[in-house]
């Protein structure tokens, strides 16, 4: 006699609503405020001011249009692609492999390793600020791309290492191990059977790593003059600006990252599949 409990039809499906509720709630919380934020950017100044508030835009380009003629504003969206190309690039080629020797080696210290990983988040930014200003001064590496994509580096890079690691242990060492049997060195069985099964994790975290250093402004604002990144020139210049040109501006800065995720959905669906296997 089996003493698997079978729960009543009315349990399962007061489960099936609180699920489904709790999926609602978490796409009107997240999508939501986008759609607002749309809705004024696309609205006439006078829309955007005046009460009761249209939740149809009007796709009035006025304002994003006088935004992106704003002196400056085009150079800081090109210095926040740079920086956050440079980032990623960063991040996923320092982070990728040591999280595979975080999967595949034992070594003295590896779990003082990890939980330094780790523990580099628990210094607060505004605290380094000085340092790293003074030392970059000194080194020459104030004020540029390099400089600025150094320290959001070491902001995404923790996450590089934990996500890739996770994303490797998840890959079996049997199927490097049956490489190596058919004459496969150590770097051919990684390229030819870890690297395409952890490519989707892999994007992932580069997307990851690419959203941190786009919505980063602390340190752009503190180690960047002139190469200022979108978000350091909006808090900058935007300020004392409009309303209508805050929504431009925000529009701006958020729409770019949304279409770097979207491009990149199949390979964060693939994850999702690969972590269920």
């Amino acid at each position: 006699m089996s003493d698997t409990v079978t729960a009543p039809p009315s349990v399962r499906k007061a489960g099936r609503w609180v699920f489904i509720s709790g999926v609602v709630l978490l796409c009107v919380w997240t999508l939501l405020p986008i759609y607002l934020l749309m809705v004024n950017a696309l609205s006439t100044p006078e829309e955007v001011n005046g009460f009761p508030k249209s939740f149809i835009p009007s796709f009035d380009l006025t304002s994003l249009r006088f935004f992106l003629e704003f002196e400056g504003v085009l150079n800081a969206l090109w210095n926040s692609i740079r920086v956050a190309v440079v980032t990623m690039i960063l991040s996923i080629g320092l982070g990728a492999p040591a999280g595979y020797a975080l999967s595949r080696f034992d070594f003295p210290g590896k779990e003082v390793f990890r939980f330094l990983v780790v523990m580099t988040r628990a210094f607060p930014l505004p605290l380094l600020a000085l340092p790293l200003a003074v030392m970059f001064l000194r080194v020459g590496l104030d004020d540029s791309i390099l400089g600025l994509a150094l320290v959001h580096t070491t902001l995404a890079l923790p996450f590089a290492v934990l996500i890739t690691f996770s994303l490797f242990s998840g890959i079996p060492f049997e199927l490097e191990e049956a490489a190596f049997t058919l004459g496969c060195t150590r770097i051919q069985a990684f390229r030819k059977v870890v690297l395409p099964l952890a490519a989707p994790g892999i994007a992932a975290s580069a997307v990851f790593a690419f959203v941190i250093s786009w919505n980063e402004v602390f340190a752009a604002a503190v180690l960047t003059i002139k190469n200022r990144t979108l978000t350091a020139f909006l808090m900058q210049s935007l300020d004392w600006s409009p309303l209508h040109l805050k929504f431009a501006g925000a529009a701006a800065l958020v729409l770019p990252a949304l279409i770097f995720i979207f491009a990149v959905r199949k390979y964060l669906f693939a994850m999702w599949g690969i972590a269920n296997r």
